[in-house]
């Protein structure tokens, strides 16, 4: 029984068994597997809270996203309803400057012409009391002729001016 090699394998082998079992060595691999599991489970559940953490900043960022896209709307709506009300306005300026021109030049215009009327009564006045002065000049020689050419030129200007 003893002779074969095979029975002193198999008795080796139960004394080496024996030999972990009294050592401890199954307990000893369970507390390392154990130990392991463990920091594997601590591990999984760090991993777990940072994802949930970047997940909870991505939504953080996706909602300060919407919000940015809709200020930056708000401020291009704004700067578009600025832009129309100063169009708006400076329309109307052009619009009130371009009568108010309008007006001063018609006005220039009526003074020009009420200038260039009072003109020419003037030069009409000045030729017929030059030539009226002529003929009565002619016409009435003497004292008493020179007279009433005097008075009737002085009449004369004082009506027509």
């Amino acid at each position: 029984m003893f002779g074969h090699a095979e029975t002193w394998v198999a008795v080796a082998f139960v004394l080496f068994v024996a030999l972990l079992i009294y050592l401890k060595v199954p307990a000893k691999v369970a507390a390392m597997l154990d130990e392991r599991a463990a920091r594997i489970a601590k591990e999984l559940a760090e991993a777990k809270r940072l994802r949930e953490e970047a997940q909870a900043l991505l939504d953080e960022y996706k909602k300060k996203r919407v919000q940015a896209e809709k200020d930056a709307e708000d401020i291009v709506a704004l700067a578009r309803r600025e832009a129309e009300a100063y169009a708006h306005e400076t329309r109307a300026k052009l619009a009130e400057t371009l009568e108010r021109r309008t007006k001063q030049a018609e006005q220039k215009i009526a003074q020009a012409e009420q200038q260039a009327v009072k003109d020419v009564r003037t030069a009409a006045t000045d030729v017929a009391i030059s030539a009226a002065s002529e003929l009565l000049g002619v016409a009435a020689e003497g004292a008493k002729g020179a007279k009433f050419i005097e008075e009737s030129i002085n009449a004369v200007k004082s009506r027509l001016n």
